[in-house]
Protein backbone atom coordinates (compact mmCIF):
# COMPACT_ATOMS: atom_id res chain seq x y z
CA UNK A 1 0.00 0.00 0.00
CA UNK A 2 1.38 3.24 -0.46
CA UNK A 3 2.14 4.95 2.36
CA UNK A 4 0.83 8.10 3.75
CA UNK A 5 1.64 10.79 1.91
CA UNK A 6 2.20 13.21 4.81
CA UNK A 7 3.94 16.12 2.89
CA UNK A 8 1.29 15.96 0.58
CA UNK A 9 -1.58 16.67 2.60
CA UNK A 10 -0.30 19.32 4.66
CA UNK A 11 0.18 21.20 1.21
CA UNK A 12 -3.40 20.61 0.28
CA UNK A 13 -4.71 21.19 3.36
CA UNK A 14 -2.67 24.46 3.45
CA UNK A 15 -3.77 25.33 -0.21
CA UNK A 16 -7.43 24.35 0.90
CA UNK A 17 -7.42 27.09 4.00
CA UNK A 18 -5.95 29.51 1.94
CA UNK A 19 -8.55 29.14 -0.76
CA UNK A 20 -11.66 29.11 1.69
CA UNK A 21 -9.95 31.54 4.36
CA UNK A 22 -7.35 33.92 2.69
CA UNK A 23 -10.33 36.79 2.78
CA UNK A 24 -11.65 35.72 6.57
CA UNK A 25 -15.03 33.95 7.60
CA UNK A 26 -17.09 37.27 7.13
CA UNK A 27 -20.52 35.16 8.65
CA UNK A 28 -18.32 33.74 11.35
CA UNK A 29 -16.93 36.63 12.58
CA UNK A 30 -20.25 39.18 12.47
CA UNK A 31 -22.14 36.42 14.46
CA UNK A 32 -19.79 35.39 17.25
CA UNK A 33 -17.31 37.97 18.57
CA UNK A 34 -16.43 35.47 21.46
CA UNK A 35 -15.32 31.70 22.00
CA UNK A 36 -18.24 29.50 21.77
CA UNK A 37 -18.05 26.17 22.98
CA UNK A 38 -18.64 23.25 21.25
CA UNK A 39 -19.04 20.04 19.81
CA UNK A 40 -19.16 18.68 16.38
CA UNK A 41 -19.59 14.83 15.01
CA UNK A 42 -18.98 14.00 11.63
CA UNK A 43 -21.10 10.82 10.75
CA UNK A 44 -20.59 8.74 7.34
CA UNK A 45 -24.02 9.08 5.66
CA UNK A 46 -23.60 5.63 4.07
CA UNK A 47 -21.41 2.46 3.85
CA UNK A 48 -17.90 3.38 2.20
CA UNK A 49 -14.42 2.90 2.86
CA UNK A 50 -12.82 5.68 5.09
CA UNK A 51 -10.23 7.79 3.48
CA UNK A 52 -8.72 11.37 3.88
CA UNK A 53 -9.23 11.13 7.78
CA UNK A 54 -5.83 12.35 8.31
CA UNK A 55 -6.31 15.33 6.32
CA UNK A 56 -9.42 16.23 7.77
CA UNK A 57 -7.60 16.06 10.99
CA UNK A 58 -4.73 18.54 9.92
CA UNK A 59 -7.31 21.11 9.17
CA UNK A 60 -8.69 21.31 11.76
CA UNK A 61 -5.39 21.48 14.10
CA UNK A 62 -4.34 23.65 11.27
CA UNK A 63 -7.00 26.35 12.34
CA UNK A 64 -6.91 25.86 15.42
CA UNK A 65 -4.67 23.57 17.66
CA UNK A 66 -6.72 23.58 20.93
CA UNK A 67 -8.83 21.43 19.56
CA UNK A 68 -9.66 18.17 20.97
CA UNK A 69 -10.31 15.71 18.37
CA UNK A 70 -11.07 11.67 19.11
CA UNK A 71 -10.59 9.54 15.57
CA UNK A 72 -13.22 6.90 16.08
CA UNK A 73 -12.26 5.26 12.53
CA UNK A 74 -9.14 5.31 10.95
CA UNK A 75 -7.86 5.64 7.25
CA UNK A 76 -8.42 2.64 4.87
CA UNK A 77 -11.72 1.26 7.84
CA UNK A 78 -14.89 0.88 6.53
CA UNK A 79 -17.80 2.67 8.33
CA UNK A 80 -21.14 2.01 8.25
CA UNK A 81 -24.07 4.16 7.63
CA UNK A 82 -24.85 6.58 10.55
CA UNK A 83 -21.40 5.90 12.20
CA UNK A 84 -19.60 8.88 14.10
CA UNK A 85 -15.85 8.58 12.50
CA UNK A 86 -14.62 12.22 14.36
CA UNK A 87 -16.05 14.28 16.85
CA UNK A 88 -14.18 17.92 17.47
CA UNK A 89 -14.30 19.85 20.57
CA UNK A 90 -13.07 23.59 20.91
CA UNK A 91 -14.39 27.03 20.24
CA UNK A 92 -17.40 26.60 17.41
CA UNK A 93 -15.52 28.94 15.42
CA UNK A 94 -12.70 27.29 14.56
CA UNK A 95 -15.54 24.53 13.81
CA UNK A 96 -17.13 26.58 11.38
CA UNK A 97 -14.01 27.86 9.41
CA UNK A 98 -12.43 24.30 9.11
CA UNK A 99 -15.85 22.21 8.37
CA UNK A 100 -15.52 22.62 4.63
CA UNK A 101 -12.14 21.93 3.70
CA UNK A 102 -12.19 19.25 6.06
CA UNK A 103 -15.20 17.27 4.53
CA UNK A 104 -14.33 18.07 1.26
CA UNK A 105 -11.31 15.90 1.89
CA UNK A 106 -12.94 12.81 3.20
CA UNK A 107 -15.71 13.22 0.76
CA UNK A 108 -13.71 13.26 -2.46
CA UNK A 109 -10.83 10.67 -1.39
CA UNK A 110 -13.61 8.22 0.62
CA UNK A 111 -15.15 8.33 -2.89
CA UNK A 112 -12.55 6.63 -4.48
CA UNK A 113 -11.68 4.66 -1.72
CA UNK A 114 -15.10 3.08 -1.69
CA UNK A 115 -15.46 2.76 -5.50
CA UNK A 116 -11.96 1.09 -5.47
CA UNK A 117 -13.65 -1.83 -2.79
CA UNK A 118 -16.16 -2.24 -4.71
CA UNK A 119 -14.20 -3.00 -7.70
CA UNK A 120 -11.68 -5.43 -5.98
CA UNK A 121 -14.81 -7.03 -4.35
CA UNK A 122 -16.64 -7.82 -7.86
CA UNK A 123 -13.67 -9.34 -9.02
CA UNK A 124 -12.26 -10.93 -5.80
CA UNK A 125 -12.67 -14.19 -7.12
CA UNK A 126 -10.49 -14.28 -9.47
CA UNK A 127 -6.39 -13.48 -9.71
CA UNK A 128 -6.67 -10.16 -10.56
CA UNK A 129 -5.39 -6.73 -9.37
CA UNK A 130 -7.02 -3.58 -9.88
CA UNK A 131 -5.33 -0.67 -10.67
CA UNK A 132 -5.80 2.82 -11.25
CA UNK A 133 -3.76 5.24 -13.81
CA UNK A 134 -2.53 8.90 -13.99
CA UNK A 135 -5.90 10.19 -14.70
CA UNK A 136 -5.72 12.65 -11.25
CA UNK A 137 -6.81 16.11 -10.31
CA UNK A 138 -3.19 18.36 -11.21
CA UNK A 139 -1.89 18.64 -7.74
CA UNK A 140 -3.70 15.57 -6.12
CA UNK A 141 -1.95 12.54 -7.43
CA UNK A 142 -0.62 11.37 -4.10
CA UNK A 143 -3.80 11.81 -2.61
CA UNK A 144 -5.81 10.38 -5.07
CA UNK A 145 -3.35 6.72 -5.40
CA UNK A 146 -3.26 6.82 -1.71
CA UNK A 147 -6.83 6.82 -1.59
CA UNK A 148 -7.01 4.23 -4.20
CA UNK A 149 -4.65 1.81 -2.05
CA UNK A 150 -6.74 2.30 0.95
CA UNK A 151 -9.93 0.83 -1.14
CA UNK A 152 -7.64 -2.15 -1.79
CA UNK A 153 -6.23 -1.30 -5.43
CA UNK A 154 -3.07 -1.03 -6.54
CA UNK A 155 -1.05 2.18 -7.78
CA UNK A 156 0.06 2.14 -11.36
CA UNK A 157 2.31 4.31 -12.65
CA UNK A 158 2.98 7.79 -10.33
CA UNK A 159 4.50 9.98 -13.22
CA UNK A 160 6.37 9.45 -16.99
CA UNK A 161 9.27 8.50 -15.13
CA UNK A 162 8.12 5.02 -13.17
CA UNK A 163 7.94 3.18 -15.84
CA UNK A 164 7.86 2.56 -19.74
CA UNK A 165 4.47 2.36 -21.80
CA UNK A 166 4.32 2.75 -24.78
CA UNK A 167 0.42 4.18 -26.12
CA UNK A 168 -1.07 4.75 -29.28
CA UNK A 169 0.16 8.46 -29.94
CA UNK A 170 4.00 6.96 -29.40
CA UNK A 171 3.13 5.27 -32.56
CA UNK A 172 1.42 7.77 -34.05
CA UNK A 173 4.87 9.87 -34.01
CA UNK A 174 7.49 7.36 -35.04
CA UNK A 175 7.33 8.16 -38.22
CA UNK A 176 4.15 8.85 -38.84
CA UNK A 177 2.57 5.71 -38.01
CA UNK A 178 4.58 3.56 -39.91
CA UNK A 179 6.54 1.99 -37.27
CA UNK A 180 5.24 -1.39 -35.77
CA UNK A 181 4.87 -2.10 -32.28
CA UNK A 182 7.34 -4.70 -32.74
CA UNK A 183 9.96 -2.61 -33.57
CA UNK A 184 8.44 0.69 -30.96
CA UNK A 185 9.48 -2.53 -28.43
CA UNK A 186 12.55 -3.20 -29.87
CA UNK A 187 13.70 0.76 -29.81
CA UNK A 188 12.67 0.78 -26.20
CA UNK A 189 14.71 -2.35 -24.78
CA UNK A 190 17.91 -0.58 -26.20
CA UNK A 191 17.13 2.84 -24.92
CA UNK A 192 14.91 2.82 -21.84
CA UNK A 193 15.90 1.41 -18.48
CA UNK A 194 16.92 -1.76 -17.70
CA UNK A 195 15.29 -2.28 -14.80
CA UNK A 196 11.90 -0.73 -15.95
CA UNK A 197 9.18 -3.07 -17.17
CA UNK A 198 8.00 -2.55 -20.78
CA UNK A 199 4.30 -1.96 -21.41
CA UNK A 200 3.06 -1.50 -24.55
CA UNK A 201 -0.70 -0.81 -25.68
CA UNK A 202 -2.13 -2.98 -28.38
CA UNK A 203 -5.68 -2.57 -30.12
CA UNK A 204 -5.68 -5.95 -32.19
CA UNK A 205 -4.63 -9.41 -31.57
CA UNK A 206 -2.45 -8.73 -34.77
CA UNK A 207 -0.54 -6.06 -32.16
CA UNK A 208 -0.53 -8.93 -29.45
CA UNK A 209 1.63 -10.97 -31.76
CA UNK A 210 3.90 -7.99 -33.06
CA UNK A 211 4.56 -7.13 -28.84
CA UNK A 212 4.97 -10.59 -28.32
CA UNK A 213 7.81 -10.25 -30.47
CA UNK A 214 8.86 -7.24 -29.20
CA UNK A 215 9.36 -9.07 -25.80
CA UNK A 216 6.64 -6.69 -23.99
CA UNK A 217 7.12 -7.57 -20.08
CA UNK A 218 3.32 -6.49 -20.01
CA UNK A 219 0.86 -5.97 -22.87
CA UNK A 220 -2.13 -3.76 -22.03
CA UNK A 221 -5.05 -4.41 -23.98
CA UNK A 222 -7.10 -0.97 -24.92
CA UNK A 223 -10.80 -1.48 -25.33
CA UNK A 224 -11.27 -5.15 -25.81
CA UNK A 225 -14.11 -7.07 -25.36
CA UNK A 226 -13.89 -9.84 -22.87
CA UNK A 227 -14.19 -12.54 -25.80
CA UNK A 228 -11.34 -10.63 -27.40
CA UNK A 229 -9.18 -10.40 -23.97
CA UNK A 230 -9.75 -14.58 -23.75
CA UNK A 231 -8.48 -14.79 -27.54
CA UNK A 232 -5.43 -13.00 -26.43
CA UNK A 233 -4.34 -13.87 -23.22
CA UNK A 234 -4.08 -17.59 -25.26
CA UNK A 235 -1.67 -15.91 -28.13
CA UNK A 236 0.31 -14.47 -25.30
CA UNK A 237 0.51 -18.19 -22.98
CA UNK A 238 2.13 -16.36 -20.08
CA UNK A 239 4.94 -14.89 -22.03
CA UNK A 240 3.87 -11.28 -20.70
CA UNK A 241 1.69 -9.87 -18.26
CA UNK A 242 -1.98 -9.29 -19.38
CA UNK A 243 -3.17 -5.69 -18.33
CA UNK A 244 -6.65 -4.70 -19.95
CA UNK A 245 -7.70 -1.22 -19.78
CA UNK A 246 -10.69 1.25 -21.62
CA UNK A 247 -14.41 1.49 -20.75
CA UNK A 248 -14.28 -0.73 -17.45
CA UNK A 249 -17.27 -0.36 -15.27
CA UNK A 250 -18.87 -2.59 -11.97
CA UNK A 251 -21.36 -4.11 -14.50
CA UNK A 252 -18.48 -5.46 -17.19
CA UNK A 253 -15.40 -5.81 -14.56
CA UNK A 254 -16.20 -9.20 -13.18
CA UNK A 255 -16.75 -10.80 -16.69
CA UNK A 256 -13.23 -8.98 -17.93
CA UNK A 257 -11.71 -10.72 -14.97
CA UNK A 258 -12.83 -13.91 -15.69
CA UNK A 259 -10.95 -13.46 -19.61
CA UNK A 260 -7.72 -14.18 -17.50
CA UNK A 261 -6.12 -10.85 -17.53
CA UNK A 262 -3.13 -10.19 -14.54
CA UNK A 263 -4.58 -6.86 -14.23
CA UNK A 264 -7.49 -4.54 -14.62
CA UNK A 265 -6.93 -0.26 -15.25
CA UNK A 266 -9.75 1.95 -14.34
CA UNK A 267 -9.01 5.39 -14.85
CA UNK A 268 -12.68 6.27 -13.07
CA UNK A 269 -11.44 5.48 -10.08
CA UNK A 270 -9.97 8.85 -9.53
CA UNK A 271 -11.59 10.74 -12.13
CA UNK A 272 -14.79 9.92 -11.68
CA UNK A 273 -15.64 8.58 -8.19
CA UNK A 274 -18.67 9.76 -6.84
CA UNK A 275 -18.21 11.75 -3.50
CA UNK A 276 -19.31 10.15 -0.17
CA UNK A 277 -21.58 11.27 1.90
CA UNK A 278 -20.71 13.05 5.27
CA UNK A 279 -22.13 15.55 7.44
CA UNK A 280 -20.84 17.33 10.49
CA UNK A 281 -23.43 17.74 13.38
CA UNK A 282 -22.10 21.23 15.16
CA UNK A 283 -23.98 21.69 18.69
CA UNK A 284 -23.06 23.89 21.52
CA UNK A 285 -21.51 22.29 24.62
CA UNK A 286 -23.70 21.71 27.41
CA UNK A 287 -22.18 24.32 30.28
CA UNK A 288 -21.57 21.22 32.95
CA UNK A 289 -18.82 20.17 30.26
CA UNK A 290 -17.54 23.42 29.93
CA UNK A 291 -16.99 23.48 33.41
CA UNK A 292 -15.32 20.60 33.32
CA UNK A 293 -13.06 21.64 30.30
Amino acid sequence: MMPLPAADIRRAVRIGLDEDLGEGDVTTSALFPKRVPAHASIVAQHALIVAGLSAAVQTFLAIDPTLTLTVLRHDGEAAEEGEVILTIEGDGRSLLQAERVALNFLQHLSGIATLTHRFCEAVKDYPVSILDTRKTLPGWRALQKWAVALGGGTNHRYSLGDGVLIKDNHLALLQGGKTSVRTACQLAHRKAPKTMPLIVEVESLAEVRQAIAGKADIILLDNMTPTLVRQAVKIIGHRALVEVSGGITLENVRAMAAAGPDRISIGALTHSAPAADFSLVLTLMPPARRRRG
